[in-house]
């Protein structure tokens, strides 16, 4: 049976009740009319996940009592931090949820001179609690018990030079090689960083920049696709390259 799974931002070790964060305590019993004594899991980002029952609801507060610990790990053996170009509003949630079920390790949002979403000292506190809330939901739904952390929005350049990854790839058209190509010549590779342009892609310049600081052009296939089709993509071929895709997995345990 498929248990329903909460995140709480704190550490469970030790614990044997604890309070539901707001949002997920509102949504298990307004949404899903869950009752006390209903069964569910929870998990606090550290690794693994815990059994837990429904014990209080109250007008604020929704309480749990903690269970047994399930050492489970649903982790890709790559890790992937994806260097995502801003895009409007749904095509950004729909990006990075996707690449959170797909196994990214981290996001970091890019500002690209073609990007048509601007970020301000304002605005830009608030995005990134809604990007990490969306990434957050994205991991209660797949299973995932390691949360990838969204990370500080930066410029091309200042984000390409942030990264610490072993083979860094580029999506772009001009002198583009295929994937598998520059897999196979990298060798046994675990961390690798993704640039993917905004709407309008990179301009020539900020591919400069990224082939400076090591980045590899790469395509997908003959056709161009979209700001938000393009890492979802690149991310299922790196999964099936190098990743998790096609190995022989336990049956999984939600």
């Amino acid at each position: 049976m498929r248990l329903t799974r909460v995140f709480i931002d704190t550490p469970l070790a030790g614990q044997s009740r604890v309070m539901l964060p707001e949002d997920g305590g509102n949504h298990l019993v307004r949404v899903l009319r869950l009752a006390v004594g209903a069964p569910l899991r929870v998990f606090d980002g550290h690794g693994g996940e815990y059994d837990a029952t429904l014990t209080l609801i109250g007008k604020r507060n929704v309480q749990v009592e903690l269970g047994a610990h399930h050492a489970i790990e649903r982790e890709s053996p790559l890790q992937v931090t994806l260097l995502q170009g801003l895009s409007r509003g749904e095509r950004m949630d729909m990006t990075l949820q996707k690449a959170t079920e797909l196994g990214v390790t981290a996001i970091r949002p890019v500002l690209a001179r073609r990007s048509n979403v601007k970020l301000d000292a304002d605005s830009t506190p608030r995005k990134l609690a809604h990007w990490q809330a969306v990434v957050t939901s994205a991991c209660e739904q797949s299973g995932r018990n390691r949360v990838p952390q969204v990370l500080s929005p930066l410029d091309v350049g200042a984000a390409c030079a942030a990264t610490d990854a072993t083979l860094r790839l580029m999506l772009a058209i001009d002198g583009a090689r295929p994937l598998p190509l520059l897999l196979t010549e990298a060798g046994p590779v675990r961390h690798i960083a993704l640039l993917v342009g905004p709407e309008g892609g990179l301009d020539e310049a900020e591919e400069a920049v990224a082939r400076r600081a090591g980045f590899e052009s790469t395509l997908l296939g003959r056709r161009v696709l979209r700001t938000e089709t393009a890492p979802l993509a690149a991310l299922a071929a790196l999964q099936t390259l190098a990743g998790d895709f096609g190995l022989h997995q336990d049956a999984v345990d939600l």
